[in-house]
């Protein structure tokens, strides 16, 4: 046992860890943890923000391009209010992310006496918006309460965990044992017999589908064989985009696969919500009840998500364990289909002309995945391009297309692309967004420019927030309010950061341009100016 403080006991055990990035903003209540990474920072780098909510987009981006755990910091109270959004979408989205916080002084922990950032009960906030929340109440068990933290964001179905600590305690110290790296719980064992019920459904399919989402991103390869076995096209919406790629034979958009729907016989879904089937494509009202005419097999790790539907042969399992078994199942039943391969092309070539139509979008989107390498990454956003992104921008490996997932939280792409280009420094990374979400996290500017983090931003700007404008154009009787922005001049902005900006207004100068920025290694402003309502509304693909 060694004496220490609570602070340095959490900075060991994140280096222990395998930790070495926190995103963080120094306050008074956390003042002793910061000190602690300065003596360590030969192992822990801190990234900066100017905002609390960029420091959580930013280790979500960091954890969701990587697979790592993401850690951020801010103070408690308003502090880590303002990363609450960060925290939701690393729920909806399944993404490793540790929160680390502070309290008010022990003396008047619960006291209600208007301490300095307190709030009525920070623990139950933080509780209802992660997977796992606890309070440090005894300086000892820092090390152990850690590492518990951190095998809850990794473990089962990942997410977000918090782990709090009082003012004082922070930096008081008691003898401590600092443990190995945390282990991660181990998932469930494949069971033969629900094997054999998927088996025996898949024995008897002639056009089955499988659905992918956050939860299959790391088994590629084994999704990869299942869809080759079966002659299955495999699509994802936005968790699930590159598993496998849009390029191969069996990697479909949700605009292609929509042309084999109709057909399809059995559902295969893999660590996803199905949301694509029951929401999008089925009776909105009847999302918890089953799709009698066909039928329906899940893997899935988590045993709360698979009860959310009737199926008929559940599986229980991580992603890659379940649709390993199920391969070795099906191959040794001689189970296979072919001769879909004329008819998946056809829908594939079929989508990709009628999706033409969604302009000037989609000839953006082809620009930027041109340019763009085939391991970079692009982050989406809650504009019109990115509404484009699930059917109009093909995707190529996993990882490598960052979405907020369901949450859909405005402005969360620009600073979620800052964590993306931390953990990958040297892989290309493009944030789509639009006028008004960039607005939301503007001001990290100034943390791409001080730490010269190299991701190139599109701002497509039409003085909009486009979706709402249209909306209330066409179901409002053009009753506009609150719907029109007045923006700065972008490239000017990006300028006064010492950012280089450039401004385009078509598909074609934004090519030559695009391939500027990326070659300068440096973050990069590009304008994008377009006409208010010019673009075409991206739904007809994604509502059917």
């Amino acid at each position: 046992m060694t004496e220490m403080t609570a602070a340095t006991a959490i900075v060991e055990g994140l280096i222990r860890n395998n930790v070495d990035t926190l995103f963080g903003l120094p306050g008074a209540q956390m003042y002793d943890l910061f000190d602690a990474l300065y003596h360590r920072s030969d192992k822990i780098r801190v990234i900066g923000a100017r905002h609390e909510q960029g420091l959580g987009y930013m280790a979500f981006g960091y954890a969701r391009s990587s697979g790592r755990l993401g850690v951020f910091s801010p103070v408690p109270g308003p502090g880590v209010l303002n990363t609450t959004a960060a925290l939701c979408t690393a729920y909806g989205s399944s993404t490793s992310v540790l929160c680390l916080t502070g309290e008010v002084t022990t003396s008047f922990m619960g006291q209600g006496r208007g301490h300095l950032h307190e709030l009525p009960d920070q623990l139950a906030i933080l509780k209802g918006l992660t997977k796992w929340a606890a309070h440090i109440s005894d300086v000892a068990t820092t090390p152990a309460l850690l590492n518990e933290a951190i095998t809850a964001a990794r473990s089962g179905r990942p997410g977000p965990a918090s782990l709090q600590i009082c003012w004082d305690d922070l930096g008081r110290s008691a003898d401590m044992t600092l443990p190995p790296a945390a282990e991660t719980v181990a998932p469930p064992v494949v069971n033969a017999d629900d094997i054999a019920r998927a088996v025996k459904i898949l024995a008897t399919a002639r056009a089955p589908m499988i659905f992918v989402g956050s939860g299959a991103q790391h088994a590629s390869a084994e999704i990869g064989e299942l869809a080759a076995r079966l002659g299955a096209p495999v699509v994802g919406f936005r968790g699930g985009r590159g598993i496998v790629g849009d390029d191969r034979e069996l990697g479909l958009t949700i605009a292609a696969a929509y042309k084999l729907w109709p057909d399809t016989d059995v559902m295969i879904g893999i660590g996803c919500r199905l949301e694509i089937p029951y929401l999008r494509w089925g009776n909105f009202m009847e999302y918890l009840r089953r799709i009698p005419e066909r039928k329906l097999i899940r893997i899935d790790i988590d045993a709360v998500e698979m009860a959310r539907l009737d199926t008929d042969a559940p599986i229980l399992a991580d992603a890659g364990d379940g649709t390993r078994a199920l391969i070795t199942a099906l191959t040794a039943k001689a189970v296979s289909i072919t001769g879909r391969g004329r008819k998946i092309a056809a829908a594939k070539a079929e989508s990709q002309v009628e999706i033409e139509e969604i302009q000037p979008q989609v000839s953006y989107l082809k620009v930027i995945r041109d340019i763009l390498p085939r391991d970079g990454f692009l982050v989406d956003e809650v504009c019109q391009t990115g509404f484009a992104t699930p059917y109009a921008f093909p995707v190529y490996q996993p990882l490598t297309f960052v979405s907020g997932g369901y949450q859909g939280n405005l402005g969360f792409g620009f600073p979620t692309a800052l964590g993306v280009k931390v953990a990958n420094p040297d892989k290309a990374v493009i944030s789509i967004t639009g006028d008004g979400g960039f607005m939301f996290g503007v001001q990290e500017l100034a943390t791409a420019a001080q730490y010269n983090i190299a991701v190139v931003v599109i701002i497509f700007n039409n003085s909009a927030f486009g979706n709402v404008r249209r909306d209330q154009q066409q179901r409002y009787d053009g009753h506009l309010i609150g719907s029109e922005l007045e923006n700065p001049d972008f490239i000017k902005l990006a300028e006064s950061f010492n950012i280089a900006g450039f401004g385009v207004s078509s598909p074609e100068e934004l090519k030559p341009v695009l391939e500027r920025a990326l070659a300068l290694a440096k973050p990069v402003v590009i304008e994008v100016m377009l006409e208010k309502g010019s673009e075409a509304s991206p739904w007809k693909f994604l509502m059917a």
